[in-house]
């Protein structure tokens, strides 16, 4: 799990929060908010891992943001954290190759406007990264595998995705 932060139109700075499953680089939760603090980010836990879904391990930095009351719900959640070493990003690679992608892909092209924007923005995005977006690391599947589709479907056509930020290929009957 990190954080990162977004500005605005209106010269606020909005901070994302991001947990990121490694084996099929899914993200499993994401928020947005202009004031993060500890309470609303052992929420954002609860959120992220309902019904007994919480992983082995959690991999995280040592912000300050994750205090004891995080700390605390995370051993509730049956997590053991794993934390990297001071000022290490290269230790949550996973991690911060996604909010990587995210800047370039998407939010290096947009303005954002506000919060609900954002929110929006995001959640459009990691539907297309989810479902489209290829991954070398995943044999050049997305996340979540898709059939391959036969030539006897029909022409390809260009899907919009974000915008029109990104496309999605896929054939259509004539």
């Amino acid at each position: 799990m990190d954080f990162f932060t977004v500005p605005t139109a209106g010269f606020r700075v909005l901070y994302v929060f991001i947990v990121l499953s490694h084996d099929r680089r899914q993200v499993v939760h994401f928020n947005v908010t202009e004031h993060p603090t500890a309470e609303w980010t052992a929420q954002q836990l609860v959120e992220a891992f309902p019904f007994d879904s919480a992983p082995r391990y959690l991999l995280r930095d040592r912000d300050a943001i994750y205090g004891a009351k995080v700390q605390r719900r995370i051993r509730s959640l049956g997590i053991e954290e794993v934390i990297t070493a001071p000022r290490s990003p290269w230790q949550n690679p996973f991690c911060e190759r996604v909010i990587g992608s995210i800047r370039r892909d998407c939010l290096d092209h947009i303005i954002v406007l506000n919060e609900r924007h954002l929110r929006r923005t995001l959640r459009e995005y990691f539907s297309y990264y989810h479902t489209c977006r290829t991954h070398l690391s995943l044999n050049k599947d997305p996340p979540e595998i898709r059939a391959v589709e036969p030539p006897e479907l029909g022409n390809i056509v260009a899907f919009p995705r974000v915008g029109g930020l990104h496309h999605r290929y896929g054939r259509i009957a004539a």
